[in-house]
C-alpha cells in the first residue's frame, strides 16, 4: 500500500520529478506545496503519511516549516530532499526531528527512504 505524500519544492519541474518517482512507486502525491508557509497550512488539511521537504524556499524555508509542523504533530514524518551540502545540513534535519536527508536527484534512495518508514 502506497503512502499519502505532500512534496514541498520551490521548483515546480522538481515537484514534478518527485511526483512521478513517488507515482512510479504507488504512492499517493495528496499536495504540492511551493514553499514552507504553504506547506505548514496544507500539513494540516491534508494530514499525509509523509512530507519531502526542500530546504531553500522563499517565504519559509524547509526547517522552518519542518519545526512548525513538527510542534503541532510531534508524529509528523518529514524527510529533507536537498542539493545542498549533505554533511552539513542531515544534522540539522535530525536535530529538529527529520527522518531523513537525501539528495533530491536520486530517486533510489528516496524511494527507499520512504519504503523504509512503514
Amino acid at each position: 500500500m502506497g503512502k499519502k505524500i505532500l512534496i514541498v519544492d520551490d521548483s515546480s519541474i522538481m515537484r514534478k520529478m518527485i511526483r512521478q518517482t513517488l507515482s512510479d512507486e504507488n504512492h499517493f502525491v495528496a499536495g504540492e506545496a511551493k514553499n514552507g508557509k504553504d506547506a505548514v497550512e496544507m500539513y494540516k488539511s491534508l494530514k499525509p503519511d509523509i512530507v519531502t521537504m526542500d530546504i531553500t524556499m522563499r517565504e519559509m524555508d524547509g526547517f522552518a516549516a519542518a519545526k512548525e509542523i513538527l510542534s503541532s504533530d510531534p508524529d509528523a514524518r518529514i524527510i529533507f530532499l536537498s542539493n545542498l551540502d549533505e554533511e552539513k545540513y542531515s544534522q540539522d534535519a535530525k536535530r529538529i526531528g527529520a527522518k531523513g536527508y537525501v539528495n533530491k536527484h536520486n530517486a533510489k534512495a528516496i524511494v527507499d527512504l520512504i519504503n523504509s518508514l512503514g
